[in-house]
C-alpha cells in the first residue's frame, strides 16, 4: 500500500468532498426543496461558474484516464477523442442558444421536456427520457471505475467479492453530497478539480519528456511497440482499415454530446444566451488541454509502464496506466495531487450525470405518468431518491460489462443516446418530421444499435458480445444481407445506427401524412427559440414559497 500518497490523496479527497456539503448553502434561492434550484442550480450560474461546470462535466475520467489507456493500447486511433472535441462546439453553438431560449421560456428542464412541448407526445417524450438514462448509466460507469483505478494503485484493493469495493466509497460520497446540494456541489467543485488537473498535466508534459529523453524518444517507443505487435489496427499513425472508424467515430462522438443529459444541464443552469455564446467559444481551449493528456499514454509506453493486474479477473487494469505512471515517475506528495485531480476529476461529472437522471425520472416519467400532480417538493424529494438509484445503475454497468477498454463504456452511451437526435436536435429547426414517424425511427435505430453493440466481441474476455462499438464492415448485417464482405474497414456503430433512425424517420413521415395521421400541437412558439435572460416575458424561476404552498 502507498502510505504517503493516499494520505495526500483522503487529504484533497476529504476537504472537496466537504466542498459538496457547504455548496447547499452556496447562492442558494428561496428553497432546495424545488427542481429548478436542486437539479439546475436555479438557473443563475454567470460565464465563470458555466465554465467550469461545463468542463468538469465533459471533461472526466474518460479524458484523464481511458483515453490515454487507449492510446497505451491502441494507437493513434485513440487521437479521435482531440477532433471530436474540437469540432463538437463549433457544431453545437446555435442549436444551444434555441434550446435554452425554449427551455427558460417554458420551464423545461431536460431534452424530453422540450420533445413533450415540441410535439405534445408523452410518448416520444418518454423514449427520449429513458434513452437519456440508460446512456448515462455507463458515463456514470465511467468515472467510477477511473476512481476505482486510482485506489487500486494505491493498494486499496482486496479482490476476490471486495474488489469493487471502490465503487462503494464513491457511491456513499456521491451519494451524500449530491443528495443534499445537487448541481451547486459540482458547480463549486468543478474550480477545484480544474486547478488540480491544470498543475497535474502541466508539469507532467514538461518533466515526463525530460526525463525520459524527449518527444522523439517516446514517439520511437511507441512505434516499437505497436510495430511488434500482430495486430494491423494499431500503431502512431492510422492504417487504411481504421481511418473510416476514425471519422465516423469522432463525428458521432460530436454530434452525441451535447444530446447527453448532463451536457444539457450544465446548458440550462446558465443564466443567459451571452454566457452560453462565450463558453462554447472558450471551452475549445481544454481541448488544448485534452491534447496533452492523451499523449501520457504514449509517455506510459516510453516509462515502460506495467498496468495493474485485476485480482477478480487475472487480467491487466488498462485504467491503471496513468495512475501508475505517476507513482513511477514522480514522489509520493506530487502523485497523491495526480490521484486526487484523477479522483476529482471522476466525482464531479459523475454527480452532474446523476442530477441530470434524476431530473428526467423526475419530469418525464414520475410526473407525467405517475403522480401528475405532484408538487415542488414532491418533484425535489423524488429526485434526490432517483439520483440514488441512477449511481446503483453506474455500478452494475461496471460489475456485468467488462470491456477492453474502459472508454467504450462512454462509446457504448454515445452509440444509445446519439437515437435521440433528430427528436431533439432537429427538432429545435423544424417539425416536418411527424411525431410517430420519430417514433418508429427511434424504435428501429436503437434495436439497430443494440444488436450491432451485442454481435461485437472483446478479444480481451473472450466473451461475443459488448465489446466496444467499432464493428468490421464485412460483419455489418443489412436485413440478413452482408454488402461489405470482405472488408477489413471498420465503423462507429452509432453512425450506422443514426442512419438509418433518420432515414426510416423521413419514408415514415411521408407515410403518414400521405394518411393524413395528426401530428399533434406545438407548445412552442418561434418566439420562444430566440429569447434572453433580460426578457420581460421570462417567468419567475421559483414561485415564492407561498405560492408553491397554494398550488
Amino acid at each position: 500500500m502507498r502510505v504517503p500518497e493516499l494520505i495526500v490523496f483522503a487529504v484533497l479527497f476529504v476537504a472537496v468532498s466537504a466542498l459538496g456539503f457547504v455548496a447547499a448553502g452556496w447562492r442558494r434561492g428561496q428553497t432546495l426543496d424545488h427542481l429548478e434550484e436542486w437539479g439546475l442550480g436555479g438557473r443563475r450560474f454567470g460565464s465563470w461558474i458555466t465554465w467550469f461546470l461545463i468542463g468538469g462535466d465533459l471533461y472526466t475520467a474518460y479524458t484523464f484516464v481511458a483515453v490515454p489507456a487507449l492510446l497505451f493500447g491502441a494507437g493513434a486511433a485513440g487521437f479521435f477523442a482531440l477532433p471530436y472535441a474540437v469540432i463538437a462546439y463549433p457544431l453545437v453553438f446555435l442549436p444551444l442558444l434555441r434550446m435554452w431560449s425554449v427551455s427558460r421560456v417554458n420551464g423545461y428542464l431536460t431534452p424530453a421536456d422540450f420533445v413533450r412541448g415540441r410535439y405534445s407526445s408523452p410518448v416520444l417524450a418518454l423514449l427520449v427520457a429513458i434513452t437519456g438514462l440508460v446512456a448515462t448509466m455507463p458515463y456514470i460507469a465511467l468515472q467510477l471505475a477511473g476512481l476505482e483505478a486510482v485506489l487500486r494503485t494505491m493498494g486499496l484493493n482486496a479482490g476476490g467479492l471486495l474488489g469493487h469495493l471502490p465503487l462503494l466509497v464513491a457511491f456513499l460520497i456521491l451519494a451524500a453530497y449530491t443528495y443534499q446540494s445537487g448541481l451547486r456541489a459540482p458547480a463549486l467543485i468543478a474550480f477545484v478539480k480544474d486547478i488540480l488537473i491544470y498543475i497535474v498535466v502541466l508539469v507532467a508534459v514538461v518533466y515526463l519528456p525530460l526525463r525520459l529523453g524527449g518527444w522523439a524518444a517516446i514517439f520511437n517507443a511507441a512505434d516499437a511497440k505497436f510495430t511488434a505487435t500482430p495486430s494491423p489496427a494499431d500503431g502512431i499513425v492510422l492504417g487504411a482499415n481504421n481511418q473510416l472508424q476514425y471519422v465516423t467515430l469522432a463525428l458521432g462522438s460530436a454530434l452525441a454530446l451535447f444530446l447527453y443529459p448532463h451536457a444539457m444541464t450544465g446548458v440550462l443552469a446558465s443564466r443567459g444566451r451571452d454566457v452560453i455564446r462565450r463558453n462554447m467559444v472558450a471551452l475549445p481551449a481544454y481541448s488544448f488541454v485534452l491534447g496533452l493528456i492523451m499523449l501520457l499514454g504514449f509517455v506510459a509506453i516510453a516509462a515502460h509502464v506495467q498496468p495493474i493486474t485485476n485480482a477478480a479477473t487475472g487480467r491487466p487494469d488498462t485504467n491503471t496506466i496513468i495512475p501508475m505512471l505517476f507513482a513511477d515517475e514522480f514522489g509520493p506528495v506530487f502523485t497523491g495531487v495526480a490521484f486526487a485531480a484523477i479522483g476529482i476529476g471522476a466525482l464531479v461529472p459523475a454527480a452532474i450525470m446523476s442530477i441530470a437522471a434524476a431530473n428526467l425520472w423526475t419530469r418525464n416519467i414520475y410526473k407525467e405518468f405517475l403522480r401528475p400532480d405532484a408538487t415542488p417538493h414532491q418533484e425535489a424529494k423524488q429526485a434526490k431518491l432517483a439520483s440514488l438509484v441512477v449511481k446503483v445503475g453506474a455500478v452494475l454497468c461496471i460489475v456485468l460489462i467488462d470491456p477492453q477498454f474502459s472508454v467504450d463504456l462512454q462509446l457504448i452511451g454515445g452509440v444509445i443516446i446519439l437515437q435521440t437526435l433528430p427528436a431533439v436536435a432537429i427538432a429545435l429547426y423544424t417539425r416536418w418530421l411527424h411525431r410517430w414517424a420519430l417514433i418508429i425511427g427511434w424504435v428501429i435505430g436503437m434495436a439497430y444499435a443494440l444488436y450491432l453493440l451485442w454481435i461485437i466481441p472483446n478479444p480481451a474476455t473472450g466473451s461475443a458480445h459488448f465489446g466496444g462499438s467499432a464493428l468490421p464492415l464485412d460483419r455489418l448485417p443489412v436485413f440478413g444481407w452482408h454488402p461489405f464482405a470482405g472488408s477489413q474497414l471498420q465503423i462507429f456503430v452509432g453512425f450506422v445506427a443514426l442512419a438509418v433512425n433518420v432515414v426510416v424517420s423521413v419514408v415514415a413521415t411521408l407515410v403518414l401524412r400521405a394518411a393524413h395521421v395528426p401530428e399533434g400541437e406545438d407548445r412552442t412558439t418561434d418566439a420562444d427559440y430566440h429569447a434572453d435572460a433580460d426578457s420581460d416575458d421570462l417567468p419567475e424561476l421559483v414561485p415564492a414559497p407561498a405560492a408553491v404552498a397554494g398550488r
